[in-house]
């Protein structure tokens, strides 16, 4: 461990509960950001992939109102 985390535990424990609660809480939070921005990114990704797919006209894309009859004759 290095002598700068070692302190910063150090401090991180002197302080008050509801310091350390918040401190907790902004790490944490520290932590599931960075999946969340990887998988806006990756979906970002698909989107535009899909896109363009369905631009050049090589998407198998249905009408709505095809797969929303389907769905109803299953749905039965």
């Amino acid at each position: 461990m290095n002598i700068l985390l070692s302190e910063l535990e150090k401090m991180a424990v002197a302080l008050p509960a509801d310091e350390r609660a918040r401190l907790a809480e902004v790490l944490l939070q520290s932590l599931q950001a960075a999946p969340i921005a990887e998988v806006e990114a990756a979906w970002n990704q698909e989107i535009a992939e899909r896109l363009a797919a369905f631009e050049r006209d090589e998407a198998n894309a249905l009408a709505a109102e095809s797969v929303f009859a389907e769905a109803r004759l299953l749905a039965k």
